[in-house]
């Protein structure tokens, strides 16, 4: 079921330049709406040492030189035509906040200086001209000067069609969706915590397909903590920095029971759940504890599709979660979340639903309980049909490191004896250190390439 290496990190790029290693990699995947189709052939790769393959995530920006630049008064922009022969409109107000003279920004900290208070909106222009062919000079009334550079110009420009193309959050956005076919994408855990390129390939795979198991830990506690390291630091919850998944007397939480447990994301009773989970296998039962994932993205796509009614409820009915105990301290938690939660535009952004902890309290008229009772019916028996879950069972050293936000996931009851229990060491971080650790590595990478 596993992967066997990096080749299968490969993820399509937004230049239309094809690869034929790249063509080949990560095919269990699926683009958003067409689970049963192949990945499009349109890729670029990046080739690692070995066999290792992934995807450059960079935009390129082709280097430009500035022809002419003008003032329009009328429409109070700047004009600034490229040696292409292309145009780009940069309004007054936005050129005068983003100066990047040293009293208005701050470079070593890529920081406004200049305050809004101070920042006249309805500023007119002295004086543009173009100088050394690839900067554009602007003097304003109070005869301050700023000056931009071409490249860091067109990396602006308003265009929509630049803007789509220089939004890298549309690129790692753009999910591959899976059902059962899926095999899981596998890693060394020693090159991803020794070797840059490795670690971003990991960290693509597991944004774009949300799943990710990395193999040959040590079978032993702290390794999530290893890992954790390498992209920042842990997240801290009511359950510890790192919390031991095994079955124990009068256990706090139904994790730590030998008992089945349904699909569910970790932690809804919480405002801002984890965004990325690791669970490392230190050792297994011999007879159970298989773990089942399913791609909530892709579920939600088909109940929209089968039930439009039913997904309005779910994206319209907030749920009260709770949580309490002690672990690492007390506590007694409680939020509401949308079932589904989606943005302005009706992208789903994550799942919220954890049948454990969803609280007896239903805060809706009750003329509406029905109703959501049935829709989160069908929603759950979506996601347990066999053609959508992924079965696998983790083996001693691995460790599945997963998009908690997308992901749901189970495990099947298991049988504990004496000389073979099942042991887990769990930890969260959330999605903000993740993208901010492979941002850092894709500079890092390119750079040297």
């Amino acid at each position: 079921m596993w992967m066997s290496t990096f080749a299968r990190f490969a993820l399509p790029a937004l230049r239309s330049r094809t690869s034929a290693v790249a063509c080949q990699a990560l095919r269990a995947g699926r683009r958003p709406g067409q689970v049963a189709d192949p990945l499009p052939s349109c890729l670029t790769s990046l080739q690692l040492r070995g066999q290792k393959t992934l995807v450059s995530t960079s935009v390129p920006v082709a280097s430009q030189s500035v022809r002419h630049a003008r003032a329009l008064e009328e429409a109070r922009m700047v004009e600034v035509e490229w040696d292409d022969g292309g145009t780009s409109l940069y309004p007054f107000t936005w050129l005068r906040d983003n100066c990047q003279c040293p009293l208005c920004t701050l470079q070593s900290a890529q920081a406004r200086q200049l305050l809004m208070c101070d920042l006249d909106i309805h500023t007119g222009i002295d004086s543009v001209e173009v100088i050394n062919d690839n900067k554009v000079s602007v003097v304003w009334p109070d005869q301050h000067t700023s000056v931009f550079d071409s490249e860091w110009l067109r990396r602006r420009c308003f265009s929509t069609g630049a803007r789509e193309s220089l939004q890298e959050e549309l690129f790692l956005n753009d999910r591959y969706y899976f059902d059962s076919k899926l095999s899981i994408p596998t890693g060394s855990f020693e090159e991803v915590l020794h070797d840059d390129e490795a670690a971003l390939a990991w960290l693509l795979a597991l944004r774009r397909v949300g799943i990710v198991c990395l193999k040959g830990a040590p079978r032993e506690r702290g390794q999530v903590a290893r890992l954790a390291e390498r992209i920042g630091y842990l997240r801290l919850t009511f359950y510890g920095h790192t919390w031991q998944v095994q079955d124990k007397n009068q256990a706090n939480n139904l994790a730590y029971t030998s008992k089945r447990l349904s699909l569910h994301t970790d932690y809804p009773a919480l405002h801002f759940s984890p965004g990325v989970q690791f669970v490392h296998c230190i050792s297994q039962a011999a007879e159970g504890g298989e773990s089942e994932v399913v791609d909530g993205f892709h579920m939600v796509e088909l109940l929209q599709r089968e039930d439009p009614e039913a997904y309005r409820t779910l994206t319209s009915t907030q749920v009260d979660f709770t949580d309490m105990g002690r672990d690492y301290c007390d506590f007694l938690l409680q939020s509401k979340k949308y079932l589904i939660d989606v943005d302005c535009k009706g992208r789903v952004q994550r799942i919220n639903f954890n049948n454990a902890t969803r609280d007896s309290v239903l805060d809706l008229p009750v003329h509406q309980v029905q109703p959501f009772y049935r829709a989160m019916k069908l929603f759950c028996d979506i996601m347990s049909r066999p053609e959508n879950v992924v079965d696998y069972k983790m083996e001693p050293g691995d460790i599945a490191t997963f998009d908690n936000w997308r992901l749901l996931h189970g495990r099947r009851s298991y049988v504990t004896r004496p000389d073979c229990s099942r042991h887990l060491e769990g930890a969260y971080l959330d999605w903000d250190e993740v993208m901010s650790r492979l941002r850092l590595l894709r500079n890092s990478v390119h750079k040297h390439t």
